[in-house]
């Protein structure tokens, strides 16, 4: 196991669109507009690999927008900023909307102006110009560890992520109800051999909802299932709109504390991707967990270690009954008014997880 480097894997990849993503400039043609071939390899290759791609063009809107869709790659594109603002800008509204790191951005623009403006701004974006193109698939910071099944359908999973929020956009009633009309289902599982690719993911790419900040490669995660005194639990979530694929991973040592085989709970790990962030599903699962050493008699503990990113983390522990035990990185749980699991949300537990939570 080891602290996440420095230097991230990009996970979103940015346009420019005249001279860059096709020949010429498209408010000057008068016929369609031909993608460069290289431009097309490499959207493709990309989103194969679970990295997202957006737009930041000074352009005519509903135009280029048309133009993309003439090309069929309209659909590659989330949220793209089109209009004539400073394209820093631009990038600041895709990773809002996005919510992942300005620091796992990279950028592509025919214009040293545009790219050192960016850069200007945000310093951690990655600059390319139009003749890297056919380099940029073979640079490592391109390529994901691996590339999942989930990696594969990150583009859809970000789409239906955008219907959930227009539909939240328009909902009138409160939050909880809009919460009930997802109808969301959450599973927890002992992660399995299939599981471990995406669990070393996890860890990799998650960092803002990061208990630790550790990554964990898959040997050790292969080693802690192996283990009697570990569980690796992998959390899955859907709705009515579809699956959002596995969204949270919990590390669980089960330490023997006496000789009567009484055990000591301790979270060493806790994650969710940024994309459940607003479902309440990080109370759900520290409610269920708990509940299930409350009803097992264990105590429950959680190891919290601060980074520049993590601190939703702390407060989703305090808020969830965890308090800060003296001179050591952990937190305990009293155990004490446990809620119920909110209506909102239908919980399966595997039954190989030993947990319970209902008397």
């Amino acid at each position: 196991m080891n602290i996440a480097v420095a230097k991230s894997k990009i996970k979103c990849v940015v346009w420019d669109l005249d001279n860059t993503l096709w020949d010429g400039i498209l408010l000057e043609s008068t016929g369609e507009m031909e993608p460069k071939a290289e431009a097309v390899a490499l959207i493709e290759e990309l989103d194969n690999r679970g990295i997202l791609q957006s737009i930041a063009s000074r352009n005519e809107h509903d135009i280029a927008l048309a133009a993309l869709d003439a090309c069929g790659l309209k659909d590659y594109f989330l949220y793209p900023q089109i209009g004539w603002g400073a394209k820093s800008q631009a990038l600041s509204a895709i990773a809002e909307q996005l919510n992942i790191g300005i620091d796992t951005f990279a950028f592509i623009d025919d214009q040293p102006f545009e790219r050192e403006e960016v850069q200007s701004v945000h310093t951690q974006v990655r600059v390319f110009d139009e003749t890297e193109l056919s380099a940029l698939a073979s640079r490592d910071d391109f390529n994901p560890l691996y590339v999942t099944d989930d990696s594969k359908q990150r583009r859809a999973l970000y789409q239906r992520d955008a219907l959930r929020k227009q539909a939240q956009d328009s909902f009138a009633g409160p939050e909880e109800s809009f919460l009930r009309s997802l109808e969301m289902k959450l599973t927890l599982a002992p992660a399995r051999e299939k599981d471990l690719f995406r669990a070393e993911e996890l860890t990799v790419r998650t960092n803002q909802l990061n208990t630790t900040g550790v990554t964990y490669s898959v040997d050790d995660l292969r080693e802690l299932i192996a283990s009697p005194n570990h569980q690796v639990v992998v959390a899955e979530l859907s709705d009515r709109y579809g699956s959002y694929g596995a969204i949270g991973l919990v590390l669980l040592s089960l330490n023997s504390q006496s000789a009567e085989a009484k055990r000591d709970w301790c979270i060493d790990l806790f994650l969710m991707s940024c994309r459940v962030m607003s479902r309440g599903v990080g109370g759900v699962i520290l409610t269920l967990l708990r509940k299930s050493a409350f009803l097992a008699g264990q105590n429950l503990r959680a190891r919290f270690v601060q980074t520049d990113r993590n601190r939703m983390m702390y407060v989703t522990y305090r808020f969830a009954g965890f308090t800060e035990e003296k001179g050591a990185d952990l937190l305990i749980n009293s155990l004490e008014n446990i809620p119920a699991i909110p209506d909102y949300m239908a919980v399966t537990l595997d039954a190989d997880l030993g947990w319970c939570y209902e008397s």
